[in-house]
């Protein structure tokens, strides 16, 4: 039997149940809100971003994640790991290969084998202009052996599995004709509000790893671990950029479905580069560089603290503060996927006492 999504908080959203799930029980009583649980935020330095220096760094935080919480990263029933990159800001802003090369490492000492290994992707050009796919010219890639999922070829998408929201699909002459060249013409109304999830991630795997890279976001705010965990995971999603509020919304509401909740073992975020205005196109004028390395499993933190980031940056260089009517980590707050408050973070830098 196959999973449908049912309504749960701002728009329509959530997973109808299959045999295995219960149905949604009828609202309780209000209750006072519950403070957020505040996850750790594990800090390391990297001397440089040499690929040897990723492999160690990464190694001690995921060691320390394992230590710290008892949830090891080894195979389950299923054997697969699912590794969720970006790099749709174009050439110069994607997930460091180094990176991602690091935690395939530690996944293989875990005893993944290479072909369990799976990265999930969206476009196939910007995939390959950053050294994710085979080069055209030698057929070369560091990833050999990993398969590759490029959710923009609509394999990857399952009709049983979607979000919907009332927004209407097209709404936007200059990407209609890209989003509807494979979609059949007499598809209605219902069909083209919903997003269909890509399932390889909590459907394939035991687990995933989110590997994202920080932008601004007219909309969204934040470009980072939420949205590359949702809007960058589903089809039909450029109907939500129309406002400040829809977008927002979906990015929260999708992070909190309790499958991929369920299945995201952590975040891990190198800030190698990111950009502070113009994204999420990539502009090396409005890019910054740290030598840090973040893990954590509430992305709701990770996204509060670079929103921090960027604001700093755009105000010493003269620009304005992201709006604070884009309420994207509010809304994901609300729904539990994590904190926003980063007077409360417990950043703890490795080799420091929680």
């Amino acid at each position: 039997m196959r999973f449908l999504l049912l309504p749960v908080s701002f728009l329509c959203l959530a997973l109808l149940p299959a045999p295995s799930l219960r149905a949604a029980a009828a609202p309780a009583a209000k209750a006072p809100a519950a403070a957020p649980v505040v996850r750790p935020v594990w800090e390391t330095t990297l001397q440089n971003f040499d690929s040897a220096i990723y492999d160690r760094e990464v190694e001690k935080l995921i060691t320390q994640f394992e230590a710290t919480t008892g949830k090891r990263v080894v195979p389950g029933p299923k054997k697969r790991v699912g590794l969720k990159i970006y790099t749709d800001s174009g050439e110069g802003l994607a997930t460091p290969k180094g990176l991602t090369l690091a935690v395939i490492s530690a996944l293989k000492r875990r005893g993944f084998e290479t072909g369990n290994i799976f990265l999930v992707g969206l476009n196939q050009f910007r995939l390959r202009m950053a050294g994710y796919l085979p080069s055209l010219v030698d057929g070369d890639t560091l990833f050999k052996g990993h398969p590759l999922y490029v959710l923009e070829s609509g394999r990857y998408y399952d009709t049983g599995w979607y979000y919907t929201s009332p927004l209407p699909a097209t709404f936007d002459p200059a990407v209609a004709e890209a989003q509807t060249k494979d979609v059949s013409s007499s598809s209605t109304l219902e069909e083209d509000r919903k997003s269909f999830l890509a399932t390889p991630l909590f459907l394939d795997a035991d687990f995933w790893i989110n590997l994202p890279v920080y932008t601004d976001h007219p909309v969204l705010g934040v470009n980072g671990a939420l949205v590359n965990a949702t809007l960058w995971n589903a089809s039909n999603t450029a109907r939500f950029f129309r406002s400040n509020s829809s977008a927002p919304a979906a990015v929260a509401e999708m992070s909190a479905i309790p499958e991929i909740r369920g299945t995201w073992a952590f975040t891990i975020v190198s800030l190698e580069r990111y950009q502070f205005i113009g994204g999420p196109f990539f502009n090396s004028l409005y890019s910054a560089s740290e030598h840090l390395l973040w893990l954590s499993a509430d992305p709701v933190m990770l996204d509060s603290l670079m929103l921090d980031r960027i604001n700093r940056w755009r105000r010493r260089s003269g620009f304005q503060p992201v709006s604070d009517d884009i309420r994207t980590l509010e809304f994901a707050e609300q729904l539990k996927v994590g904190s926003a408050d980063t007077a409360k973070v417990r950043l703890i830098h490795l080799g420091d006492r929680e």
